[in-house]
């Protein structure tokens, strides 16, 4: 059947890099490795052993390569993807493992990888977090390059040579692959697998090009040629747009156009709502790369800094002087903006680590964070003394993650003291008058906000944890992910019990979790008292023209109905409502 008889038909996906763009598909589909199983002799194995770890060296090699591309195409953040890449071919107990089964087993080194690799990316597929399931696609990446040099088979999905422009449409795209990209061919893509924290969602938001994943089987059911509309703001591809559809679009990209102007005339203007209340508008960051994002988006300083990103895929936690440099950077970069620091939320099944965490059985309620951190006094020391060190840099403040009753707060503070004495007698300069404060993701942590303010100087409510502790409900299991509500009467009570205990103990409470991020909830956030807003860096202008388009009074008006509202829906709905009602502009290019 033609494309022109074939009428339109959706696929809806995950949004993962906003824009629009239209064209013809390229339907990429990688040769499967043909894995044949064969015995060796006796005097084979040593040669097939010295063939693999040689493969390894040269896969290395290609890596390198294509981490210089990136770094000189995209940045030095982006490169860094591929740091995870070179781990795992230094990795000795996966290498082992295979030249044991090569040993013991007698066979080749290709069935061996591909064994021993298939079983590591299963195990990753099957973790709860979902940063960790999204690096069984680096280790997919990885296996597929290993192999093609181990059965000398070129890389089916080498994108050096188109010649026009196109809508690629593959099952998966490795991050090496994205690094191929052009976006003088490449219009966007689409995936069937994936998720939002994939490298290739991340390489793809600093290509600045439209991408949708997560479709399940759009490469199985669309084909080469056909014309396609991929809308990377709602997560849909439209096959064959009639001209109806075009036009919306075509109004769609006209709205976008003229949000983006709005946005940029903001930029570098305070959050400050219509009447005047100042709202502190601070970014999340992963690492000290992340900075110039923040600075471009205009945040008015770092309000979460995730340090665990610090200790993944190292083969030893980074040393006092590392995290220094880091968090050094970091506050030097943002001059007098505030940066809080989160110290290690590490632990349970959250990152795999050099450090070998014993596994649990319940691990998001087990030996992690805080808990983790205090339980190892001497990787927690190293890490205080770099903040503290780092403090005399700039405008630093720290803070401590999962926090649930004043015995933990006590003992942190006290290691914060051991290490100020410490500094003071090494005569190494920090800020004596260091802010320290409590992250709020436990309900016991909000029931006792009062007892807590007597000890802290800010609070930082941690909505993810807090939410999911709160309703026990894991977002990530489909099963219960609807149990999942951020406007669900518990949460909008416990802020408010949190706000108002700060605020009765003259310190201040922000938000840093996703909630933060969501322009729909953030009346509410300011309604019920919120001082502080921290959320990724590309959201801050839609969440800044949020807040310049708000009065307190409506707000508060707004936090009045969801606290004597018992239905999670009707307060979304009412939030919904009102923020199309002040600021219709943010919502005309979403679904």
């Amino acid at each position: 059947m033609s494309a022109q008889t074939k009428g339109e038909k959706v696929f809806r996906g995950i949004a993962v890099s906003s824009g629009v763009c239209r064209g013809k598909i390229l339907v990429l589909h990688r040769a499967r490795h043909l894995i044949a199983r064969r015995e060796l002799s006796d005097a084979e194995i040593a040669v097939e052993i010295k063939r693999f770890e040689q493969v390894l060296v040269k896969t290395g090699q290609q890596v390198k390569e294509i981490q210089r591309r990136v770094v000189t195409n995209m940045s030095a953040a982006e490169g860094d993807i591929f740091d995870a890449h070179l781990l795992m071919l230094e990795d000795r107990v996966l290498i082992e493992e295979v030249i044991r089964m090569i040993r013991e087993q007698k066979t080749n080194a290709d069935f061996a990888f591909h064994t021993v690799a298939d079983r590591y990316v299963a195990a990753l597929e099957q973790v709860d977090d979902e940063y960790l399931r999204e690096r069984a696609g680096d280790m997919r990446d990885l296996t597929g390059r290993v192999l093609d040099n181990l059965l000398e088979v070129k890389d089916a999905l080498n994108l050096s040579r188109l010649t026009e422009p196109c809508i690629l449409v593959s099952h998966d795209l490795s991050p090496s692959t994205t690094a191929q990209l052009d976006k003088k061919f490449v219009l966007g893509f689409a995936t069937d697998i994936g998720g939002k924290t994939s490298h290739t969602a991340i390489m793809a938001r600093s290509l600045d090009i439209p991408a949708i994943v997560g479709l399940q089987n759009a490469a199985e059911e669309l084909e080469t040629g056909d014309y396609a509309l991929l809308d990377g703001y709602n997560g849909t591809i439209v096959v064959n747009p009639t001209d109806s559809t075009l036009f919306e679009y075509g109004q769609l990209e006209k709205n976008k156009a003229s949000l983006d102007e709005k946005l940029r005339e903001i930029l570098w203007q305070p959050a400050v709502t219509l009447d005047g209340k100042p709202i502190h508008l601070s970014a999340n960051i992963e690492d000290q790369h992340d900075v110039e994002s923040v600075i471009a988006h205009g945040a008015e300083g770092v309000g979460l800094f995730r340090t665990e990103f610090l200790f993944i895929n190292r083969e030893s936690p980074p040393d006092e002087m590392a995290q220094y440099e880091a968090y050094r950077a970091v506050a030097v970069a943002m001059k007098n903006h505030p940066v809080i620091i989160r110290t290690l939320d590490l632990g349970g099944d959250k990152f795999v680590s050099n450090l070998q965490l014993a596994q649990e059985m319940n691990p998001f309620l087990g030996w992690r964070a805080i808990r983790f951190c205090l339980a190892q006094p001497q990787l927690f020391r190293t890490q205080l003394r770099a903040i503290l060190r780092a403090s005399a840099e700039g405008n630093v403040k720290m803070m401590y993650p999962m926090i649930s009753g004043l015995d933990e707060l006590n003992q942190a503070n006290a290691l914060v003291e051991q290490c100020k004495a410490e500094l003071r007698a090494e005569k190494i300069p920090f800020d004596e008058n260091l802010e320290v404060g409590v992250m709020i993701e436990i309900p016991s942590a909000a029931l006792i906000a009062d007892a807590l303010a007597k000890k802290a100087k800010f609070f930082s409510i941690g909505s993810n944890d807090l939410i999911q502790y709160t309703l026990a409900a894991d977002r990530t299991n489909e099963k219960v992910s609807h149990l999942y509500e951020p406007t669900h009467p518990s949460i909008i009570r416990l802020i408010k019990l949190t706000v108002d205990a700060s605020h009765a103990h003259g310190i201040w409470t922000g938000v840093c979790g996703e909630i933060g991020g969501d322009p729909v909830l953030v009346p509410l956030l300011i309604g019920l008292g919120v001082d502080e807003i921290s959320a990724a860096p590309p959201v801050i202008p839609e969440v800044k023209y949020m807040i310049r388009r708000v009065k307190m009074a409506e707000a508060q008006a707004l936090a009045a109905f969801a606290l004597q509202c018992e239905s999670p829906s009707e307060i979304y709905a009412r939030c919904v409502e009102f923020a199309h009602q002040i600021a219709p502009s943010l919502f005309e290019n979403k679904a």
